[in-house]
């Protein structure tokens, strides 16, 4: 019979181990497949916590909807009956700048009434699709700043795409990859010469789809709708968790060591045991994958080791609705660098997803640290809640303080894809034609989002098949 095992209880690696047990059943291969977690839990950064009535979000809050593998993977597990999707008001997202909460446009004449960015800033933005914005240099990994600003100015760069790169990625536009970051957009300007044409023409393409009746209208719109769970994301992990059962998955088992077996390709060392497997999948974070395969290919474990990681510290805080008098009727708002302020931004839980907070109570999330600011997470508790509360009453006048406090840390929270990912991807690439049947997986590569972690998983589950159906 032949083995798997797959290393890491994350997301991608439950959902590896799933989909390979279900694919192999399907292709009738006899294949033993063993997933290692080191902790006592499953589910790596995602997991919801139950508290005094709050439903707190230790790590990520959900996911889109606009990526069919994933809601695949809810409805094959029987898990779609416990999707919640967002209430529609968590479209409406805020950017604070100069001392006030801005409303992010969503067309074309609410972005020119908006304050958010100056006239000069406008008239700047309006020249992106004519022929006075440089082109891309060709064969240069161009940083999303230095792609902000020369395409749309200084001003939104500021104020627009770094706010969103702190609240993907909680990193420094200054440092990150446009090409890996966002692959799509610089697809579209090689494609089309600019963002604001590829759009027109993409929409006049998409109309005419419609016409002929080649595409369906979404209510969901290009960017999805953010989508969870009832009883928060930890559901998903804790379905894939109790369907895989011991027989596949073993908790509190730390892999210290990958080598080469005498007798099969791979033998797999952990605090406990040795196995030997056919193929081996790493869904681990890339510092730690490095570390396992130190003595089978130190060039690769010197590659993973140059993929930084940003901290992040998640405060969760809970009050008394007749306290707060702002308007919590959306989805939270960032905030660019520059302002003064100690937190990334704030998410208002309980007004994107019901069941957040208990009756005539509201849950607020605050995000801080990032790429820009590593030395927040060393703050105490204390500091941490009174930094966050002092930036709430300047931005929303919440004076009152919190009756529900929770405090998440995460040391290493996301891979940062900064200048030079890609190369350091083929060369992974290259340095894995020497070990067939050693997959590497996860966030650490090609996207950190849930919907990218479930297309890893899929990936990774399909190519352990087609490796194992050549042996």
């Amino acid at each position: 019979m032949k083995k798997a095992i797959i290393v890491g209880g994350g997301i991608t690696g439950l959902a590896t181990a799933w989909l390979l047990r279900e694919k192999a059943k399907k292709a009738g291969m006899e294949l033993e497949i063993a997933l290692l977690e080191k902790e006592e839990r499953v589910g790596g950064k995602i997991r919801s916590i139950k508290a005094d009535g709050y439903l707190c979000e230790w790590g990520p809050n959900g996911f889109l909807d606009n990526k069919p593998q994933t809601l695949d993977l809810c409805r094959d597990l029987q898990a779609d009956s416990q999707l919640l999707r967002s209430n529609d008001n968590a479209r409406k997202r805020f950017i604070y700048s100069e001392g006030f909460l801005h409303q992010l446009p969503e067309n074309g004449p609410s972005f020119f009434k908006s304050k958010l960015i100056s006239w000069p800033g406008k008239l700047r933005l309006a020249l992106e699709p004519t022929p006075f914005i440089a082109k891309a240099p060709d064969g240069v990994d161009e940083t999303l700043a230095a792609f902000g600003r020369r395409r749309l100015g200084d001003e939104a760069l500021r104020k627009l795409i770094a706010p969103m790169v702190s609240g993907i990625f909680a990193g420094d536009p200054e440092t990150m990859s446009l090409q890996s970051c966002f692959p799509r957009i610089a697809e579209l300007e090689r494609e089309y010469g600019g963002l604001v044409m590829a759009m027109v023409k993409l929409a006049k393409k998409k109309k005419q789809e419609l016409a002929e009746g080649k595409a369906v209208a979404s209510a969901a719109g290009p960017g999805g709708i953010l989508t969870s769970f009832r009883d928060g994301l930890q559901t998903l992990t804790e379905i894939i968790r109790g369907q895989l059962g011991c027989e596949v998955l073993s908790v509190g088992e730390e892999v210290v060591r990958i080598r080469k077996g005498s007798s099969v390709p791979y033998r797999v060392e952990t605090t406990s045991r040795e196995l030997d497997a056919d193929v081996v999948v790493l869904a681990t974070p890339a510092y730690a994958t490095g570390q396992m395969l130190e003595g089978l290919d130190s060039a690769m474990t010197g590659i993973l080791g140059q993929i930084p990681y940003a901290t992040m510290s998640v405060v969760c805080l809970g009050y008394e609705q007749d306290k707060i008098s702002h308007d919590l009727n959306g989805f939270g708002y960032l905030i660019p660098k520059g302002e003064g302020m100690n937190i990334l931004g704030t998410l208002w839980d309980s007004s994107i997803f019901e069941n957040r907070a208990p009756q005539g109570r509201v849950l607020l999330r605050s995000m801080m640290g990032g790429a820009c600011f590593p030395e927040y997470i060393k703050l105490s508790d204390e500091e941490v809640q009174r930094r966050v509360c002092d930036n709430l009453k300047t931005i929303m006048g919440i004076a009152a303080p919190p009756d529900f406090v929770r405090i998440f840390r995460h040391e290493k929270a996301i891979p940062q894809y900064t200048v030079g990912h890609g190369k350091r991807l083929q060369a992974l690439l290259d340095a894995g034609r020497n070990h067939q049947g050693l997959l590497l997986t996860g966030n650490s590569y090609r996207g950190i989002g849930l919907n990218d972690c479930v297309a890893a998983a899929v990936r990774s589950s399909n190519e352990v098949m087609e490796h194992l159906q050549k042996r």
